[in-house]
């Protein structure tokens, strides 16, 4: 099978693609797993020449666990409303160093990078801590971490704190449902179009919420990451749904007017989620951003 040794633990990996092809990492968000990403978007990717690169984040999937103590509920309220009330196990640094070992691992010099939520955070500390090593950045409905950004509704929040401390079985497949339908705006339901189509095989295959509270406290303990973000070097696209209810879609815009070299795109009726009407649209977006710098092979 498919693992490395990452500086933190095994990391579980997959490719698709001819491995001649440029390389476009894909990094996830909060407890998703590999399995969680749309066969659609991955292929249409590969069909567009590239070579894409899947993973398990550490605490989730078939990756490591991480040995350390499970954040409650309680402390990421707290968390929430001041970062500094509480410190994770590990940061987003940490696990963008993970992505850094893998490309060390597969032998390559960088990767587009394209990030999901809270893998579009990771994805900003892998181009401000390592900038050569990432060709083009792209942001999917993440966030800069700037505390003035608007926060989700209480509906919100509590439906995705519920999603991370149910137990195991049908109750833990329900609540995921839920805090993704929520999540994924009135137009496109994630149970029909988007990722929580892949929630009952995903928790067959692991179901980790220690992990997932785990990577919650990474999020929420983060720095702003807007000044940084002024000295990267590289393209970014920056996408977001018109209707995302979990991070506003001013966070992508913040993002953008942050960055020297930046392109906002908004997507109608899109929420927080990767809806399967809109990724031709999305894939589109996404290889224009790629093709507008040349990666020698």
């Amino acid at each position: 099978m498919p693992f490395f040794n990452a500086r933190s633990g095994e990391i579980y990996f997959q490719q698709r693609g001819a491995r001649a092809n440029p390389p476009v990492l894909l990094i996830h968000g909060v407890g998703c797993q590999l399995v969680e990403w749309p066969d659609a978007l991955i292929d249409s990717l590969v069909d567009a020449g590239y070579r894409v690169i899947v993973f398990d984040h550490r605490d989730v999937g078939l990756s490591h666990e991480v040995n350390a103590d499970v954040p409650s509920i309680e402390d990421l309220f707290s968390a929430l409303s001041n970062p500094l009330s509480m410190r994770p196990p590990y940061t987003l640094e940490d696990m963008a160093d993970d992505v850094i070992d893998l490309l060390d691992h597969l032998g390559q010099s960088g990767a587009h990078i394209i990030g999901c939520s809270m893998g579009g955070m990771i994805a900003q500390w892998c181009a401000i801590e390592h900038p050569e090593r990432v060709f083009t950045l792209t942001s999917l409905m993440a966030t800069t971490s700037n505390p003035s950004l608007p926060r989700p509704s209480d509906n919100v929040i509590g439906a995705m704190a519920t999603s991370l401390h149910v137990g195991t079985g049908n109750d833990a497949v329900a609540s995921s449902i839920h805090a993704a339908n929520t999540n994924a705006g009135p137009y496109y339901p994630s149970s029909e179009y988007g990722v929580a189509r892949f929630t009952e095989s995903a928790h067959a295959r692991a179901h980790r919420p220690s992990g997932s509270a785990r990577q919650m406290a990474a999020i929420l303990t983060a720095p702003d990451r807007s000044e940084l973000l002024t000295e990267l070097p590289m393209p970014v696209l920056a996408v977001h749904g018109e209707e995302d209810p979990l991070i506003d879609p001013s966070a992508s815009e913040d993002i953008i007017n942050c960055v020297r070299n930046g392109h906002l795109e908004i997507i109608p009726k899109l929420g927080h989620d990767l809806s399967e009407p809109v990724i031709p649209e999305l894939v589109g977006m996404i290889v224009e951003h790629m093709a507008s710098i040349e990666v020698l092979r």
